[in-house]
């Protein structure tokens, strides 16, 4: 038959052993059903001219749920499917001798979130909800939520597709990978400033409220521990819940774990003993007054209660977590703010009593006529428009003081009955790289004070509201993260760091859904070099069977729990880490040769002080030397041969410990490079006389001239990396940063992440090579150009050789 003749429509209906619409399979399906009851068949079109009318009625007839539905569907089998193939090669790895622990972390991570998307297709209202809480989804809340469940199965198949890749080519000897070690956090102990699992160092990841069950468990996570508050503590003799004494004594040893210690309930008894005064400040994560006696009777009955069943315990060995995110601004009209009690007050006379001696010489400095200390008074909150004023610095240092001394009394206590506790805090490193100071938070002290590194450092992949300056030349966020944690192991070389909130995927201003899986490499990977040792990740909102954890507040759209891929890379990630902990561990020991010197005083008393110090640590960020710090605690502590040079940069105002400091190390020989406005000033605005001469002691003209000068010394000193990387860009300044070590056999091994904002090209090159630099990526056992490419996000791990050096 002729179907190219004539324009009448001849129809044949014929039967079809998997009938399809549009690609779309109908065999079986609800669409099916629906077209049978109708009696509606696939039919062939004759002619073959009024194909694209046929269709299109036959898919107005289609209601858009079946439509849905099927996508759904074949979107499941499809990823079925795919399960299955990438576990036929994973049983082929295994034979062959290949390590497959990521793939198998791959397969399960596909598992669970085909669950959370079968869920989310069965409730978009929820998901509806949801999105409207995320400024960037608010306004397309409905069309998110109706194509979330799809996204998620899309998502598993390229995650899916990608494995199944580079397991071929494992088996095809194409690339080789190292073996990755099977962690069990049950056998992980807590040496120094490493975690180590089988005497090698590792380093863990889990995630908040992750349930504990062993479908999770086995590739995302163990972490365990235990959750106190205050209300277990039933009446004011100190008797607390036999529920909780309970799980305490039938608790086993357990896996590695950490002690939460929530101080945001107070119980209605110590309501009614301390009096209505006692609560305070409900609005943060401190909600009672530290300063009051009663807190320190309440904290000693709940520590005392508790913490001997959890002594020695393995759920105890990442330590007891001392307060979530800390703040207590006292400064008017600013986020958080809030008052402080006549006992704070008392607290705050007698504290500038043990500071001036003697009333004329505060009220010399503040303007004021005080008869005695007993009588001073202050209004608080105070206002911001004091800042730079005796005053100021007096409250701000003396709010900083009291909350170290209130974290050391609960160290100090529930030592009593764990002596080997190990102490940290959830701090919020923006409290340190960010401008404010008044908030209560001195973290040097706080860090020096613990045992563990604490904190919650975030990065931004993006910003919903608003501009921001990093935007313009970054593709990500890093100042918080990278200058806390150069900062923290500043400080505290000794100890581990544990990120017990870690918020490099999402913050309530950093969201997508579609976020690119190679961020949250860069993010991890980078954090890992610059000290992390072990995260607790934001965060796990799902709960077994994927409905949403009803605390889970604003942050669940747009979040990790609807990103497989996101998921599959930050454990991908750190099986990586793991594989190469050693090498890793040698770049967080690296001598830091650079130190740039943080005056507490400056900080205070500028507005725009950690700006300041942005501005060169950012100079330098890029040049593949370690960076570090120096306070006056520091250079009195630690032996000056730790570094090479300490640069002063626009800092005016430092106290005589700090000027004493600075001058004693170099009269023992050490280096300085300062600027022309720095150390003129005390904390009070008095005038200093700064530095005696020497000829350690180099004056720089701006940040750019230091920058350049201090590199120039530690390479006079040998103390350049042995690797040489130029970087070319379209971006105005540098992108890519990088660390460079040499491991026993000598040859450098150099990790690059390019956090800037286009394509970095680079040229690599050894310093002292006498043929060809050679490049092998270390995470695919491949040779690679010396002239590599990277994109934004994209982390290179590399050892580089000279060409006539046997590999």
């Amino acid at each position: 038959m002729d179907y190219t003749k004539g324009p009448t429509p001849i129809f044949e209906r014929r039967t079809v052993t998997k009938k399809r619409i549009l690609g779309i399979r109908l065999s079986g399906s609800p669409t099916h059903r629906f077209f049978q009851h109708y009696r509606i068949s696939m039919i062939s079109i004759v002619p073959m001219t009024h194909l694209k009318e046929l269709l299109l009625v036959a898919v107005l007839l289609i209601p858009a749920w079946c439509v849905n539905t099927v996508r759904g569907e074949s979107l499941n089998e499809t990823a079925r499917q795919k399960i299955e193939g990438l576990n036929t090669r994973i049983s082929q790895a295994d034979t062959a001798g290949i390590d497959t622990l990521k793939e198998k972390m791959t397969v399960r991570t596909a598992e669970v979130f085909l669950k959370y998307s079968d869920w989310d297709e069965a409730h978009k209202n929820i998901n509806t909800d949801q999105f409207k809480l995320v400024p960037k989804y608010k306004e397309t809340a409905s069309e998110t939520a109706e194509m979330l469940a799809d996204f998620e199965r899309q998502e598993v198949i390229i995650m899916l597709d990608e494995a199944t890749e580079n397991i071929d080519k494992l088996i095809a000897g194409t690339t080789r990978r190292k073996p990755i070690p099977n962690i069990d956090w049950s056998k992980v102990s807590h040496n120094g400033d490493v975690l180590t699992f089988e005497n090698s160092p590792v380093f863990l990841t889990d995630w908040t409220w992750k349930p504990d069950i062993a479908e999770l468990n086995e590739y995302h996570g163990q972490q365990d521990g235990f959750f106190l508050m205050h209300p277990f503590i039933l009446n004011e003799d100190g008797e607390i819940s036999q529920r909780i004494l309970s799980e305490l004594k039938e608790k086993p040893d357990g896996r590695a774990g950490f002690i939460f210690l929530n101080h945001k309930n107070v119980p209605q008894w110590a309501k009614h003993n301390y009096g209505p005064e006692f609560s305070m400040r409900d609005d943060t994560y401190t909600a009672y007054d530290i300063d009051h006696p009663g807190a320190r009777e309440m904290n000693r009955l709940l520590l005392s209660g508790t913490v001997p069943y959890m002594a020695g315990k393995k759920y105890s060995e990442l330590g007891y977590m001392l307060c979530n995110e800390p703040h207590f601004y006292t400064t008017k009209d600013v986020w958080a703010t809030g008052p402080v009690s006549e006992y704070t007050l008392r607290k705050f006379n007698q504290w500038l009593l043990e500071r001036h001696k003697n009333i004329e010489t505060l009220n010399e400095l503040w303007g004021t006529h005080f008869p005695s200390f007993e009588e001073v008074e202050i209004t608080i909150p105070i206002s911001a428009e004091l800042q730079g004023t005796p005053k100021w610095h007096d409250w701000v240092s003396f709010n900083m003081d009291r909350v170290t001394d209130w974290y050391q009394f609960l160290k100090t206590e529930i030592r009593r009955h764990d002596p080997s506790a190990k102490v940290h805090l959830k701090i919020m490193p923006n409290l340190w790289t960010d401008n404010k100071r008044n908030h209560g938070i001195d973290l040097e002290a706080l860090t020096r004070m613990s045992d563990i590194i604490g904190n919650d450092a975030g990065s931004a992949y993006n910003t919903m509201w608003g501009h921001v300056q990093w935007q313009d030349q970054y593709a990500l966020d890093w100042r918080e993260m990278s200058m806390a944690h150069d900062f923290l192991k500043s400080v505290s070389p000794e100890k581990i760091m544990f990120n017990t909130e870690s918020h490099f995927l999402s913050t309530g201003r950093s969201r997508d859904l579609r976020m690119n899986p190679a961020y949250a490499r860069a993010t991890f990977w980078l954090a890992h070099t610059q000290g992390l040792t072990v995260s607790q990740n934001w965060f796990w909102a799902r709960m077994e069977d994927g409905s949403i954890r009803r605390n889970a507040g604003k942050g669940f759209g747009a979040s990790n729990n609807q990103q497989p891929r996101i998921v599959n890379e930050v454990h991908s990630t750190m099986m990586d880490l793991n594989s190469y902990a050693e090498e890793i561990v040698a770049m967080q020991r690296q001598r830091k040769p650079i130190r740039i010197f943080y005056s507490k005083a400056s900080a205070i008393n500028k507005p725009e002080h950690m700006d300041d110090v942005f501005e060169l640590y950012e100079s330098l960020f890029f040049e593949g030397v370690p960076l570090g710090y120096v306070t006056a605690d520091i250079l009195s502590a630690e032996e000056h041969s730790n570094w090479d040079v300490v640069l002063i940069h626009k800092t005016q105002y430092v106290t005589p410990d700090d000027l004493k400091a600075l001058q004693n190390y170099v009269n023992q020989g050490g280096h300085v490079l300062i600027d022309e406005v720095s150390l003129k000033m005390d904390q009070y605005g008095r005038p200093l006389e700064g530095l005696g001469n020497s000829p350690r002691i180099a004056q720089t003209k701006s940040f750019k001239d230091m920058k350049s000068k201090a590199l120039r010394f530690i390479g006079s000193r040998g103390q350049a990396p042995p690797v040489v990387i130029q970087e070319e860009n379209s971006a105005e300044g540098k992108g890519c940063t990088w660390k460079c070590i040499e491991m026993e056999k000598g040859h450098p091994v150099v990790s690059i992440v390019n956090v800037g904002k286009t394509p970095a090209s680079l040229k690599l090159s050894l310093r002292n090579a006498t043929n060809e630099t050679i490049c092998r990526n270390l995470l695919s056992g491949q040779i690679i150009s010396d002239t590599p490419t990277l994109k934004p996000y994209d982390v290179l791990f590399v050892e580089v050789t000279d060409g006539n050096v046997q590999r």
